[in-house]
């Protein structure tokens, strides 16, 4: 009796396991969202991971925002993020469907690459070119 009750456990166990590698590596969708990272910051009390938020803008000029919060297990992707706040960006990620907790991520959406933009489209052959990020000046002696 006991061979099967543990026998049974290690199956459930087993099943477990696979389901949480098949729910890892099988992504649902995939793509890419442009916009601004307005929001990036390491959290959790166990399992710490990078959740930010991203505010999509559809047309320049539209006071409707919409924002697309996401998550960052890979620290180069983080730093990259983190060098290009404030910047127009286009972020790839992956939508991952079926991970049992939050210690893998408080969204279904994982950040894998950032991709800064350098001019905002406005319509087929019109660009609004970004300001380039400003250079670091040397302190003047008198």
């Amino acid at each position: 009796m006991r061979t099967k009750l543990a026998l049974t456990v290690v199956a459930l166990l087993l099943l477990a396991a696979a389901w949480l590698a098949l729910a890892w590596r099988w992504s649902y969708s995939e793509g890419e969202r442009a916009g601004w990272v307005q929001k990036f910051s390491r959290k959790g009390w166990i399992c710490k991971t990078w959740e930010g938020e991203q505010a999509l803008v559809s047309l320049p000029g539209s006071s409707t925002v919409e924002k697309f919060y996401f998550t960052v297990h890979d620290e180069r992707t983080a730093e990259a993020i983190n060098k290009v706040m404030g910047r127009r960006v286009n972020l790839h990620y992956e939508e991952k469907v079926g991970l049992p907790t939050s210690c893998f991520g408080d969204t279904r959406y994982f950040v894998t690459g950032v991709t800064p933009v350098d001019e905002i489209s406005l319509t087929p052959g019109v660009v609004v070119p970004q300001p380039a990020a400003p250079a670091a000046s040397a302190a003047s002696a008198p």
